[in-house]
């Protein structure tokens, strides 16, 4: 399997080599050449696979040349033989039409765990191979960079900095990071939003004075291996379903658009999904991207969402290149126009490819309060704000028609709730209580660094620090 960058300008890679560089040198992100498929009864055929089956029968295609069968099966059983689920993502119905997908069984008790617990795996199984080390730079709005610091943590490869928005994350996802003392774990708490996190992140990626002395790697879902991790779910629960002999739809609390795409991906390889809602707050550029074509940034607003509190979503790229005629050249002027004004239109073929598997709703904090409250009204289910979001997407698409009642739609429920628990306490009295594994967390003691919100404050201190745990 091969590896193309979005914009066309970097060399193509296997996957040992998109999964080490995490962005491409050109500024894009990495997707196969060319989309691997599935017939339905090979489909079918994966029905009763335990997890960690299912993941290694899914992703095989994507990991051709890099990882034998047995490499892949292993990492994939080392991986999710330790969630705190013994289904890994199990389903919960809420009504006849409405499911939760829970993705929070993780040590870190958001989604990001089960992407990131496989590329932890990753990168130590390619860095030994290649006898080198990593430096890896990450941005978080709040749940990437516990994941990210939990899979790597203690590595002998690998050391991350990882930088978040100062004051903009709860105080859970915060812990969750600073009290993980690794020495080759750096937490950075930036002046700023989390794009502008993201836009340090990425311009170090192409500053020669940064990829001259260190070997930077990604764990934000620009790079592929992640994004790969996430298709697996949509499979699990599609067969759990009647898939493939049934469609079924997907909401998706989205914030950088890497999890929604992961649906986008399941379907190119053939599952039969209904629609793909993309379920934003109140920072609404997708929405207003995939509903009138006017991808423009404005400024972030904090919420009670704040692994959502994006306006620059990276991985949209992807669908862009992929719907717009796999034109890298046109894309990179494309983008180049959007990093300079903040302000893009999607052409024609660009908004006609996605509106074919898309659909979007926005939710203020009133009606995600709400969908808290609901769940938990009508079926007893405590829910995290982000994954409210997500319920109230698809109750407000289904009630519009958008997708048949007899169609089972699933909400990805992102994060524990008790990551949230004073909003969760708001909207319907319970103050949910952490798991047992992680109960102690603010009894552990912090450590992180304050930096401005500005790119040469946050380069220097990298620079500076790699290496020195």
């Amino acid at each position: 399997m091969q590896y193309v960058s979005t914009r066309g300008g970097a060399p193509a890679l296997d996957f040992e080599g998109v999964t080490l560089a995490g962005l491409a040198s050109d500024g894009g992100l990495y997707v196969p050449a060319e989309w691997p498929r599935f017939s339905k009864d090979e489909i079918r055929a994966m029905r009763g696979l335990a997890y960690p089956d299912l993941a290694a029968r899914v992703m095989a295609p994507f990991v051709s040349g890099s990882l034998t069968e047995d490499e892949l099966s292993a990492i994939c059983h080392k991986v999710y033989g330790d969630f705190g689920h013994g289904a890994v993502t199990p389903l919960v119905q809420l009504d006849a039409q409405h499911w939760l997908l829970e993705l929070f069984h993780g040590p870190t008790l958001a989604f990001k765990d089960v992407a990131l617990q496989l590329l932890g795996r990753l990168f130590e199984t390619f860095l030994a191979r290649r006898g080198e080390r990593l430096t890896i730079v990450g941005a978080t709005s709040g749940d990437t960079g516990s994941a990210a610091i939990q899979a790597v943590a203690g590595l002998d490869r690998v050391e991350i900095f990882m930088l978040h928005p100062r004051g903009r994350v709860s105080d859970v996802q915060r812990r969750q990071m600073t009290t993980v003392l690794s020495p080759n774990v750096h937490n950075l708490a930036i002046d700023g939003s989390f794009d502008d996190a993201q836009a340090h992140v990425k311009r170090m990626f192409t500053d020669p004075e940064v990829t001259g002395r260190l070997n930077l790697g990604a764990v934000n879902s620009i790079n592929w291996a992640r994004l790969m991790a996430q298709v697996v779910y949509y499979f699990a629960s599609a067969l759990q379903l009647g898939g493939p002999d049934r469609p079924v739809a997907y909401s998706v609390p989205t914030g950088n658009f890497g999890d929604v795409f992961a649906g986008y991906v399941a379907a190119k390889m053939g599952l039969p999904i209904e629609r793909l809602i993309v379920a934003t707050n109140i920072n609404d550029i997708l929405h207003r991207a995939l509903s009138s074509g006017d991808y423009s940034a404005g400024g972030v607003t904090p919420t009670i969402t704040p692994s959502m509190d994006i306006q620059v979503s990276s991985n949209f790229e992807r669908l862009l290149f992929d719907c717009g005629g796999r034109d890298g050249a046109a894309l990179a002027q494309q983008m180049r126009g959007f990093e300079q004004t903040r302000a893009m239109q999607l052409t024609n073929a660009q908004a006609e490819g996605a509106a074919a598997l898309f659909t979007s709703a926005r939710a203020d904090q009133a009606e995600t309060a709400r969908a808290m409250a609901w769940a938990y009204r009508v079926a007893g289910q405590v829910i995290d704000p982000h994954t409210a979001v997500g319920l109230h997407a698809a109750q407000a698409v289904a009630a519009a028609g958008v997708v048949p009642a007899g169609v089972p739609l699933v909400t990805l429920a992102t994060a524990h709730p008790a990551k949230f628990r004073d909003a969760v306490e708001r909207a319907v009295g319970v103050r949910p209580a952490l798991p047992a594994r992680v109960g102690d967390l603010f009894g552990r003691e912090e450590s992180m660094v304050a930096l401005p919100g500005d790119y040469v404050a946050t380069r220097d201190y990298v620079l500076g620090h790699a290496g020195a745990g």
